[in-house]
């Protein structure tokens, strides 16, 4: 399989905007878009676990549930989904039920990353569903991004 780097850093160009307005929500900055075999945006998501007063909303979800609702189906095998931030435990099982085809994220999570960097989910005897990951994917831009919110947030 061919990776298209530039293709990838644009659409995570993308989520970092939605992460943007996340941030100026007071939302810790997370967004994430689905694309669809076609290369067509089917959905957007950032973190809204504040102004919705939702546990579960986390960027990945809102984009999960948003491609679904798009796709009137819950397989996303297809499909690709960007996020800014390696993903929580909670999207990490989310991302494995909706089947997605590929999963493409910006930094790693050093405190609940389970994709690579604490926690292995897709690949756990856990996982009925083999996911492929690309990731660092505009990683330093992501990071920067979040250390710059979350340093303010401190001030």
């Amino acid at each position: 399989m061919k990776i298209d780097f530039q293709l990838h850093r644009e659409w995570m160009r993308r989520s970092i905007e939605l992460a943007a307005k996340a941030g100026a929500a007071g939302e810790v900055p997370v967004g994430a878009i689905i694309i669809n075999p076609a290369g067509e945006i089917i959905a957007e998501g950032e973190n809204r676990r504040e102004r919705d007063r939702d546990p579960t909303a986390h960027a990945e979800i809102v984009a999960i549930r948003a491609a679904g609702a798009d796709l009137d189906s819950w397989h996303l095998d297809r499909c690709t989904l960007y996020v800014t931030l390696e993903p929580c435990p909670m999207c990490a099982g989310a991302i494995v039920a909706a089947r997605l085809g590929l999963l493409v994220y910006g930094a790693d999570d050093a405190k609940t990353g389970s994709i690579r960097t604490v926690l292995n989910i897709p690949d756990s005897a856990a996982s009925n569903h083999k996911l492929t990951v690309i990731g660092g994917i505009l990683e330093s831009d992501c990071r920067q991004q979040l250390q710059e919110w979350f340093r303010r947030k401190r001030c």
